[in-house]
């Protein structure tokens, strides 16, 4: 019933000093401008979900919403929308297994370049069932259109999303047993001080990290960073650096024939790393 993700919503406070970020940072013009009720949004759309950020405009409802929540977390991830191929089949499932869904609504978006129009249906979890991120389950009727690039070495698409939690047992019976997701490895390793569990959705994972040192607790899980992929790491990182942007050194990367590097610091409170697949690019 998921698909893949959707979009992930990152909330920022000037939207375009956020979008001229990742304009350069995907090498990507954004796909879709918004502005309705309180909220302003750009959308760029790579190849197999989107970002987009979110930032109140002017005064009303959504912007009120927006700027308390900005003012109790920050900028950074907000939530995370799943795409399905059935909302009203899923939102039956979410039902029955006490993820208390909303009921389905109806949804729609204009591009303010081209007076395009988007229409979907969603739902969302209750966020304490969901352990404290926002996650919601989308059905369009068509597809966002693409980011075109504007730079050589774009990013092509997100290789994962990385959730982190104080109760791995209590994330896997979400991602898994719940949701439905795919676990592809479980692996608990001192070394890096983690255990990360990856569940494929789509062609990208949902990596799941709990610091050992922390040990098993309560408290929320939380939308911790996101990973790029791109297909010559070295000529994205020349290309970043070139413009400016704080990226490390190309390293290997900890899964065997990748290579990555590090956007430095958490930019609109988004840990970023970039990296690049080797010859076995599947999770």
């Amino acid at each position: 019933m998921i698909t893949g993700l959707d979009h992930v919503v990152v909330l920022v406070r000037d939207l375009e000093a956020a979008t001229a970020f990742h304009r350069t940072l995907f090498g990507r013009e954004p796909a879709w401008r918004a502005q309705a009720d309180g909220a302003a949004s750009a959308i760029f759309t790579l190849g197999n979900m989107a970002l987009e950020l979110l930032s109140p405009a002017g005064e009303g409802e959504g912007a009120a919403r927006i700027r308390a929540a900005l003012d109790a977390q920050g900028e950074g991830p907000a939530s995370l929308a799943f795409a399905v191929d059935d909302i009203d089949r899923l939102h039956r499932r979410l039902a029955r297994l006490a993820l208390a869904p909303e009921d389905i609504a109806e949804g729609a978006s204009r591009d303010l370049g081209s007076g395009a129009t988007l229409t979907w249906r969603r739902t969302r979890a209750a966020t304490a069932a969901t352990h404290g991120v926002r996650l919601f389950f989308l059905q369009r009727a068509a597809p966002l259109p693409a980011s075109h690039a504007i730079a050589p070495a774009p990013v092509e698409a997100l290789d994962h999303v990385v959730i982190a939690t104080p109760d791995p047992e209590r994330a896997a019976a979400l991602y898994g047993a719940r949701l439905g997701l795919d676990m592809a490895l479980d692996r608990t390793n001192p070394a890096w001080g983690a255990r990360l569990m990856f569940f494929r959705c789509g062609s990208l994972v949902v990596e799941i990290m709990h610091p050992l040192k922390d040990g098993r607790g309560e408290g929320p899980d939380k939308v911790w960073g996101l990973s790029w992929r791109v297909a010559d790491i070295a000529a994205t990182q020349a290309r970043l650096t070139a413009a400016g942007v704080a990226v490390s050194e190309v390293r290997e990367g900890r899964k065997p024939g990748t290579r990555v590097a590090s956007v430095r610091g958490a930019l609109f409170g988004v840990p970023t790393l970039l990296i690049q697949q080797g010859a076995r690019g599947e999770h």
